[in-house]
């Protein structure tokens, strides 16, 4: 079963995926689907409990992942989607309910209890159908199905569970493993849906697919049904008790899906109930769909009414719209400027300070840190409580947690203050960029190179590490989602251009056992990347110094080109994809993780005008990527959209 019956029926239409989870992204563009990923917010705090089969659990969670999302796009985004589709797996063995670990030790006793037993993946899936209405309603309508697939697992010994654990693939996975990447050694047989064990059923989603516009599409009796107050479907639940007149047309199997459409709503509900009822929402199960009354929301004008007062009064909505676009300086200031004077390093040591207490330990005005304060609470990069007398305390959010400290694993603390000291302040040129079409450091700061590690005079050593300590910041950040994209297994030996500190390489030999990567870099790059490979010392992992426009390169099976293509023209590129050819191992590859400039994101949009203010070259789309390689002998293109900072793309030496 594939997407190809009903793919020219979803060309036009905005289907949304309410996961983050690069996994179903992957499987769902493989199979074809154009869609944007929008991930939920709904926080995944079912009471297990109240559920009678793991099953039912999965889908309620899949059901109000996208209903979250549904009801959050028409106001939040100001657009309605067509389609939102949500998903969530579980594992279950011996009767418990297994999510992702929350650390190495809940790792363990996750595979523990899964070695030398069957278990079962169950996957949840909903998918939502929204119809705009006129007076900005919308109609939402509910399918929900589940998939299971039993897995056995071999007898796993202590060294090959902490081996495992270690490698660090299991932290972000349901039940602690990936059964597509390393976790695929520990599994005896698979009964089932494979892809459902990865993290979605894609050939039952299909069948769903082709149900909905070929079989759905034609019925005209629907049972309507409502969502209360809470947010939840009345009378709906994922078991196949609860069927609407519908869905009775279809022969139900095991795992047979629910379909029921849901209430209408306004576009502007979502600002005052849904953003406000996230917890309502979170608390819902299939127990409160027992007794709920069917409310109508009645427009509040009629059609005239409202058509004048669209003429003459802006909506809200595009008002915030705005208001988000002109104050986006002040939010990125607000976060540059807290992670410099290290606001986020104090609350993590000493949680609980209030205004005055943190302005004396950042040396700064008590009534200055209090806006910085308030500004970062209401980013969400800090939390507030009271205490005594009114007086507000300061903590960090989950966010600052594991981003902003400068010695958390995937700090961004580094490339922040690149964008602070660098990008800063050529975009405060980006008129003449725009005008001149060249970079602007002329301008920002009095020096037209922007060679630094070339430039022993304007660029000291302060400078150069502070630009290295970037680099390894969004390295260590996108690196692991760049080395698992693809099956590198027939690859020994690879070379990472343009390496600088190897936080990439470092991720490729953890998540690729067999492979060995030399970082080819200049030699000042080389010479202080001690400072940064002092805690991730790897023997697989050598730096060779030297120059990839004029040295000889590396022989490797595997180039790896991560951020680099993007700081160069076109003629530029052309040389070194030239140089890279003629020293490439027949069979070999070129891997690329670049930003592309594919599907209209504005992070990509923003890198692009980034790339014109600060260098010479551009970012570019998949389609230049390809053509440009094809030119030097290079093909059998492949591509995996990450859901990181960078996409990925593979090309084999033809």
């Amino acid at each position: 079963m594939v997407l190809n019956p009903v793919i020219s029926k979803l060309t036009n239409k905005l289907v949304v995926l309410a996961s983050a989870s690069p996994r179903r992204q992957d499987i769902l563009r493989n199979a074809g689907l154009q869609f944007e990923v929008v991930p939920s917010w709904f926080k995944e705090t079912l009471d297990k409990g109240l559920f009678k089969a793991p099953h039912e659990y999965a889908v309620e969670t899949a059901k109000q992942k996208a209903l979250e999302v549904a009801r959050r796009m028409p106001f939040k985004h100001l657009k309605t989607p067509d389609i939102v589709i949500g998903a969530d797996t579980i594992v279950t063995v011996d009767g418990m309910i297994l999510e992702k670990p929350a650390d190495k030790h809940d790792a363990y006793r996750m595979l523990s209890s899964l070695s030398g037993k069957e278990h079962s993946v169950y996957t949840g899936v909903a998918i939502i159908l929204c119809h705009d209405k006129e007076n900005e309603e919308v109609d939402y309508q509910l399918i929900d199905f589940y998939e299971e697939t039993k897995v056995k697992f071999a007898d796993l010994s202590e060294s090959m569970l902490w081996e495992y654990i270690n490698s660090g693939e299991p932290m972000d996975k349901a039940g602690g493993y990936g059964i597509q990447a390393l976790g695929g050694m520990l599994v005896e047989y698979v009964h089932g849906d494979f892809l459902n064990v990865v993290g979605f059923p894609l050939n039952h989603f299909c069948k769903q697919l082709d149900l909905i516009y070929n079989q759905f599409s034609s019925s005209s009796q629907q049972e309507s049904l409502s969502v209360n107050e809470n947010g939840a479907p009345c009378n709906s639940s994922s078991s196949k008790h609860n069927q609407s007149s519908s869905s009775s047309q279809i022969q139900h199997s095991q795992n047979s899906p629910s379909t029921s459409p849901l209430q209408k709503v306004k576009r502007t509900d979502y600002g005052k109930e849904a953003c406000g009822s996230s917890q309502k929402i979170v608390n819902s199960s299939s127990k409160h769909t027992e007794n709920c009354e069917t409310t109508a929301l009645t427009p509040m004008t009629s059609r005239g009414q409202h058509r004048e007062q669209e003429e003459n009064e802006p909506r809200k909505e595009d008002l915030q719209k705005m208001m988000d676009l002109m104050d986006g300086f002040k939010a990125s200031k607000a976060l540059f400027t807290a992670s410099k004077m290290l606001v986020f390093d104090l609350l993590h040591s000493r949680p609980g300070l209030d205004a005055e207490q943190v302005a004396q330990e950042i040396k700064a005005s008590v009534k200055g840190t209090q806006c910085l304060l308030e500004a970062c609470v209401s980013l969400g990069l800090l939390k507030s409580k009271e205490q005594t007398c009114q007086q507000l305390v300061y903590e960090n959010t989950d966010l600052a947690s594991r981003f902003l400290l400068t010695d958390a694993p995937f700090s961004l603390h580094g490339y922040i203050q690149h964008c602070n000291n660098t990008v800063w302040p050529l975009f405060s040129h980006l008129e003449s960029a725009v005008q001149e079409g060249t970079n602007q450091h002329e301008k920002a700061f009095g020096k037209k190179s922007n060679d630094m590690f070339q430039d022993t005079v304007y660029y000291n050593r302060e400078v150069k590490l502070r630009f290295m300590n970037a680099m390894h910041s969004i390295a260590k950040v996108t690196g692991k989602a760049v080395a698992t994209a693809f099956d590198l297994s027939s690859f020994k030996t690879a070379c990472d251009l343009g390496g600088c500190t190897g936080a990439m390489a470092y991720e490729f030999t953890k998540a690729h056992p067999g492979l060995s990567v030399t970082v080819f870099d200049l030699p000042a790059v080389v010479e202080m990347s001690e400072h940064f490979t002092e805690k991730h010392r790897d023997d697989r992992v050598s730096f060779v110094a030297g120059d990839f426009f004029t040295d000889e390169l590396p022989k490797a099976d595997l180039y790896i080109l991560a951020r680099i293509l993007h700081d160069w023209p076109d003629e530029k590129v052309h040389i070194l994809l030239k140089r890279i050819f003629d020293a490439c191992r027949p069979g070999g590859a070129v891997l690329i993780a670049e930003t592309m400039l594919d599907g209209w994101r504005p992070h990509s949009t923003l890198q692009s005008l980034n790339m014109l203010a600060q260098a010479e070259g551009k970012e570019r789309t998949q389609r230049q990527y390809t053509d440009m390689m094809s030119k030097h002998g290079f093909g059998d293109t492949r591509v995996v959209h990450t859901g990181n900072f960078l996409d990925a793309l593979l090309f084999i030496k033809m």
